[in-house]
């Protein structure tokens, strides 16, 4: 959008607050486009194509992996940013970044490593996922990350603890972590990829529930939001069946999302009045947001996937020998250091290193240094 037809609410990236190592401004792409661009050709972006959503890569060629998860929230996010005036490189940006962190073999990686790590700080896959653009990342000659924008960097930072908070406010006073401390938002764009990971996941988690044969589309008629837009794809097209009546489906529950988006922000934005995008962040709650409605809905949704996919016995064998891979992985590496390459196994900081180095795998290359380092092949 051009500046001159910018809402006041939207970030601007001439007004950026900001990298934490200042460089020489690119001379044909804005700021966020440019960390957008950055994040694209990282190698942790890369990785995320063999990292679990929620079925393990090997287990089918069309599951969401992380990646495509990613592509699919930077979609929805442009097109509600473009309705909202909102800058769309900068919810791109934040959209393709927010899983960097996540680890191999989905929530269950997350979870082995808090645990493994409980005594040595603990482990945040969205604070790893701030720790990758910082720190891990390892392409430029003048510093470690990829020396992202404030308001990136923000938006990628979307929950925090209050004891991980203060360790970044102690090396970044007045930085990404102190709407934490403080209270507070992070800018519209920030919330807008909130909302837009919800409904992304919401949406391809019924997908590839149904896909993979352990939810039936007749189950998913007891949630609201999915049997309101199955009734409507049938009312407009009586004979469709199967998996078209499935896409249809979802198409019309994803358009009454965004739509639904839209027109709550909107109100929101109306009754709040800001003047810019700090007066967003000063806000005590999100302006970005779903209806009452449509959040009763979202959240049923979200109920049932728990209860009947996540929770399903064989997500949950599976979820089994994930944690067990990568604990072993843990303990093999906190033993012997020298098994983890030089980068890794050379830091003071042992049991981080370890962390690092299994968070940043993908789930097939946990499964190799595995069979490698046990002689087991769990899978």
């Amino acid at each position: 959008m051009p500046l001159s037809t910018r809402p006041a609410y939207a970030a601007d990236p001439a007004r950026t607050r900001g990298r934490c190592l200042q460089e020489p401004a690119a001379p044909t792409r804005s700021e966020f486009q440019r960390d957008r661009d950055r994040i694209i050709h990282s190698t942790a972006f890369r990785r995320l194509v063999y990292k679990t959503q929620v079925f393990l890569n090997h287990e089918g060629d069309l599951f969401r992996t992380r990646l495509t998860h990613s592509l699919e929230v930077a979609q929805l996010g442009r097109s509600i940013a473009r309705s909202l005036g909102l800058d769309e490189d900068l919810v791109e940006a934040v959209a393709l970044a927010h899983d960097l962190g996540h680890t191999p073999f989905g929530h269950a990686g997350q979870d082995v490593l808090d645990d493994c790590m409980r005594e040595h700080g603990g482990f945040e896959h969205n604070l790893q996922s701030l720790r990758v653009v910082d720190k891990l990342e390892q392409r430029y000659p003048d510093f470690d990350g990829l020396n992202l924008c404030f308001e990136t960097r923000e938006g990628i930072l979307k929950h925090c603890s209050r004891r991980n908070a203060e360790l970044l406010e102690a090396t970044e006073p007045g930085g990404v972590a102190m709407r934490f401390l403080q209270g507070g938002q992070p800018s519209l764009e920030a919330q807008l990829c909130n909302v837009a990971d919800e409904v992304a996941y919401n949406a391809h988690d019924v997908d590839d529930g149904v896909r993979s044969g352990l939810i039936e589309l007749e189950q998913l008629l007891d949630v609201d939001l999915v049997r309101e837009h199955w009734r409507a794809a049938l009312d407009a097209h009586p004979q469709l069946a199967g998996k078209r009546l499935l896409f249809e489906t979802i198409r019309r529950m994803l358009s009454a999302q965004v739509y639904d988006i839209i027109d709550a922000t909107r109100a929101a934005l109306a009754e709040a009045v800001p003047t810019d995008a700090d007066a967003v962040r000063r806000c005590d709650k999100p302006l970005l947001r779903f209806s009452a409605d449509m959040r009763s809905k979202s959240t049923a949704l979200k109920r049932f996937l728990f209860a009947n996919l996540y929770r399903h016995a064989q997500v949950q064998a599976t979820r089994a020998r994930a944690e067990q891979v990568l604990r072993d992985l843990f303990t093999a590496y906190a033993d012997d250091a020298s098994q983890m390459p030089p980068d890794f196994a050379d830091r003071p900081d042992r049991h981080r290193a370890c962390a690092d180095y299994i968070a940043g795998m993908t789930d097939r290359f946990a499964i190799r240094e595995h069979q490698r380092l046990t002689g087991k092949n769990v899978f």
